[in-house]
């Protein structure tokens, strides 16, 4: 369940929005807007019949009336855009008297009865501290059930006045916060799908979407994060990094510190458009959150030469003119010795990725984030059009997307394979290979351990979301390799398995999470959890 929270300071004027049937005057078509929950004078006015304006508006005057009667002021910060100092400034106060959260759940999730979301509505309030138990005065508060939107996703709106009923404020400290933890909760109570409370990703509005499918073509942004994840993995410097992104044909534009022209904080990207088309920019944060560019540099080697060769290169990005370097590493056919070297490391990882604590999320983060970006590099090389390998590039780039980076640390240091996508990158050809195989299931083994490490840890729905993607895009894709060459630590694998698919050699005890099925045995203690070993299991489904 997804909350949204927002502002404002005119209950009429929600309420008239949130009753209204009149498609040509708001974004999403309402459907019988009526009541499921509210305080109790609210609840004993009206029951479950259609509202119109009149009512709205009748609504809306008992919510306000506190604030009237006492004639309190709520207000906030009112930050608007300078485009001098290109930021958002600081110019006074505005009033913001009307909380408004709408509760949402996934097309998939189906509808609520309007029982169920009443009692979800008190609940969600009870734990804002908005009612009678948070041991101050109520908060007069509406929840509104105005149908599916046009996503196909049931929601309800809820409507608060922040002036309580004996005149005090109510406090908003942290709502977003305790609005999402409060989520988690209600989700187990209700048996609804749980969101991770670690991950998180950048969701895409309507009109990308519609743009898309008119356009017949996948959203910018998708194919953006693809690029830009496959390039940085790629990449072991900053100007390296540049000089890739530009070469998969994409617009680059940096974003300078204050009064300089070669302090580089952060970056825009975006397709190159048709002719007479102007280029939609996306800045790097708003593709993913580890894609912004303080989280790629940690990855890259960093020196004064090195930043002031990156500068150069952002340069001649922001200017479209042609690389600096001529000769970069981007530049050189890997030997066939490098594969063996990256193939080893993967190896190794896969294998401590088995006692990496299931709590140390920064370096699980890492790690998927190196397997994303491999799969990402190979599906640029590979596929015209997105297929398994982008699929499942951007599966695992979910688990690289820490909700909150900065309170999980920095990642312990392990086996290194940025280079594969490296390898990917710089493939001479579109054929697929035994060498690209053998990579392809550690690759695999790599997945399943993230796969097994969000079961152990209770997220049922991301395991089942990496557990389908293998098993639906990945495998059927790995069927049509040739088999993987023995390469150090695979060699005693492959000579013990007679199978051909690559998936299957790397893939041990993925099974389907079947509805209503608990989670293993080995699940993890709530307190300090660790992994010390990987238990057996069935072969993934044939």
């Amino acid at each position: 369940m997804i909350p949204n929270i927002t502002r404002g300071s005119r209950m009429g004027g929600l309420m008239v929005y949130l009753a209204s049937t009149d498609a040509d005057k708001i974004k999403n078509a309402h459907t019988e807007p009526h009541l499921v929950a509210g305080d109790a004078a609210i609840m004993s006015w009206y029951d479950d019949g259609v509202l119109d304006r009149d009512d709205a508006l009748a609504i809306a005057k008992h919510l306000d009336q506190p604030r009237k009667l006492f004639g309190v002021s709520v207000q906030i910060k009112d930050m608007q855009w300078d485009a001098a100092k290109k930021e958002r400034v600081h110019v006074g106060y505005k009033d913001a008297s009307v909380w408004h959260c709408s509760l949402s759940l996934r097309a998939e999730e189906g509808a609520l009865t309007d029982q169920q979301w009443g009692d979800i509505a008190n609940d969600f309030m009870d734990s804002m501290g908005f009612t009678a138990a948070s041991g101050k005065a109520q908060c007069r508060w509406a929840a509104i059930n105005h149908g599916t939107s046009e996503n196909g996703n049931h929601h309800i709106h809820l409507a608060v006045s922040l002036v309580r009923e004996d005149g005090t404020k109510a406090s908003t400290h942290g709502d977003y916060k305790r609005a999402q933890k409060t989520c988690r909760e209600l989700e187990v109570k209700y048996g609804l799908e749980q969101l991770s409370t670690v991950h998180a990703t950048r969701g895409y509005d309507r009109a990308e979407k519609a743009t898309a499918a008119r356009d017949e073509r996948e959203m910018h942004r998708s194919a953006l994060a693809r690029k830009v994840r496959a390039s940085a993995s790629a990449s072991a410097t900053e100007g390296e990094f540049v000089r890739r992104a530009r070469d998969t044909g994409m617009l680059l534009r940096p974003r300078y510190a204050k009064n300089t022209t070669d302090v580089i904080v952060g970056y825009s990207v975006a397709e190159r458009p048709k002719a007479g088309e102007r280029p939609i920019w996306f800045g790097g944060g708003t593709l993913a959150s580890d894609l912004k560019l303080g989280a790629l540099r940690e990855a890259w080697m960093d020196s004064p030469k090195l930043a002031t060769e990156a500068a150069a290169e952002w340069n001649a990005a922001a200017r479209n003119k042609r690389t600096v370097s001529k000769t970069g590493p981007e530049k050189a056919m890997p030997s066939p010795q490098v594969w063996v070297e990256y193939t080893r490391n993967a190896t190794a990882l896969a294998e401590q990725l088995r006692a990496i604590p299931l709590d140390d999320h920064a370096t699980w983060a890492k790690a998927a984030r190196d397997v994303s970006g491999a799969f990402a590099a190979w599906s640029y090389r590979l596929e015209s059009t997105p297929g398994p390998l982008a699929e499942t590039a951007a599966e695992l780039s979910r688990t690289a997307q820490l909700r909150a980076p900065r309170q999980h640390g920095k990642p312990v240091a392990l086996p290194s394979i940025a280079g594969t996508a490296m390898l990917f990158l710089a493939a001479s050809s579109k054929n697929k290979t035994a060498a690209q195989a053998a990579l392809m299931v550690q690759l695999a083994n790599m997945a399943a351990a993230i796969y097994d490490m969000h079961l152990q840890s209770g997220r049922t729905r991301e395991a089942e979301r990496i557990r389908a993607v293998v098993a639906t895009q990945l495998k059927p894709f790995a069927a049509t390799m040739p088999r993987p060459v023995n390469v150090g630590a695979t060699e005693q694998a492959v000579g013990r398995e007679p199978a051909r698919n690559p998936v299957e050699l790397g893939l041990r005890g993925m099974a389907p999470i079947r509805p209503g099925s608990v989670v293993p045995g080995t699940a993890t203690p709530a307190k300090t959890p660790t992994r010390t070993g990987r238990e057996s299991g069935p072969v993934l489904d044939r």
